[in-house]
């Protein structure tokens, strides 16, 4: 039933996006920020909280999973260290993402060759 969740919920989120490349004249670039926007905003009133611990992966994985992670780090670091956990909480709870991130990118740019566009 874990598994039935995460898909529905993931597929639920990937078919706003997909809605929103077809429909829309928004770049990719714009609907990605705007994905983890949301996540950071619906993580914020408390929303994206209950969503993730239903869906599991299926709310984790996805963009606004990584803007919820961002909006956690950075309030649970304003609690601990004031102000300056504006700037420091947000990277520190999404360090695991972006080092993945860039750490597949890198692995996969020595295994294949980039072309250019015709």
């Amino acid at each position: 039933m874990d598994y039935i969740k995460a898909f529905a919920v993931g597929g639920a989120i990937c078919v706003i996006g997909q809605i929103l490349v077809d429909k829309t004249k928004l770049t990719p670039a714009r609907i990605l920020v705007s994905f983890v926007v949301a996540g950071v905003f619906l993580e914020l009133f408390g929303i994206y909280a209950p969503l993730s611990q239903f869906a599991g992966a299926g709310a984790g994985v996805p963009l606004t999973g990584f803007g919820s992670a961002l909006c956690k780090g950075v309030m649970q670091a304003v609690d601990e260290k004031g102000a300056l956990g504006i700037l420091s909480g947000g990277l520190a709870a999404a360090s695991a993402g972006i080092s993945a991130a860039l750490l597949f990118g890198f692995l996969t740019a020595l295994i294949f060759k980039s072309k250019p566009k015709k």
